[in-house]
C-alpha cells in the first residue's frame, strides 16, 4: 500500500474515501485513533492508504476534485 494523502482533517479524508470509492478503488484509513491514544485531540494526522496499482489514477481523482496530495 502506498500513502495518498495525510491530513488533520477529518472532513477531507471522508471526502477523498466517497470519490475513491465512487471510482472503485478501496481506500484504507491509518492512524485513526492515534489521536485518543495520544490524548492530542487530532492534531496527529491521518493517511489515506491506496494499493499500489491504484496510486496514480487515485491521485488524479483527488487533484480533479481540488484535494492536494502533497506527496
Amino acid at each position: 500500500m502506498k500513502e495518498l494523502l495525510r491530513t488533520n482533517d477529518p472532513t477531507v479524508i471522508a471526502f477523498a474515501t466517497a470519490l475513491l470509492e465512487g471510482e472503485g478503488i478501496a481506500a484504507f484509513q491509518m492512524d485513526v485513533h492515534m489521536s485518543v491514544l495520544e490524548g492530542s485531540l487530532g492534531i496527529l494526522p491521518r493517511r489515506l492508504m491506496v494499493v499500489d496499482r491504484d496510486l496514480f489514477l487515485a491521485r488524479a481523482i483527488l487533484a480533479d476534485n481540488g484535494i492536494e496530495t502533497g506527496l
